[in-house]
């Protein structure tokens, strides 16, 4: 079931969401650097495209609460050489993913998983 019980609340990430989190993903492995295993969780998570929990959607929220100053580092967008900052960034949804998250919270509030 990819829709919340007021049925008109997607749990399931765009597919630009799962994207960025693969490409995450890729330079997390060809530049080993970037993220914590939290991360490479949560972007396997959305390269599914299953719905995610409201918890999942509020943690997404506070990640990127904490890390938007991440995006004031060098090589923050630089896809020749990312910073760790940027590639964990990416493998949590990126600027897209980040705009879901919000987006979804605003809907859900503090609905308990299924």
């Amino acid at each position: 079931m990819s829709k919340t019980d007021d049925d008109d609340i997607d749990l399931v990430c765009p597919q630009v969401v799962a994207d960025n989190a693969a490409r995450g993903l890729a330079y997390r492995e060809k530049f080993g650097r970037g993220g914590t295993e939290i991360g490479v969780g949560r972007a396997r998570e959305l390269m599914s495209r299953r719905p995610v929990a409201p918890s999942v959607i509020r943690r997404m929220v506070s990640y990127f609460a904490r890390h938007e100053v991440d995006k004031r580092g060098k090589n923050y967008g630089n896809d020749a050489n990312p910073s760790a900052g940027y590639i964990a960034w990416l493998l949590w949804g990126g600027d897209e993913g980040r705009a879901w998250a919000l987006e979804l919270k605003k809907k859900i509030g503090n609905a308990p998983d299924i």
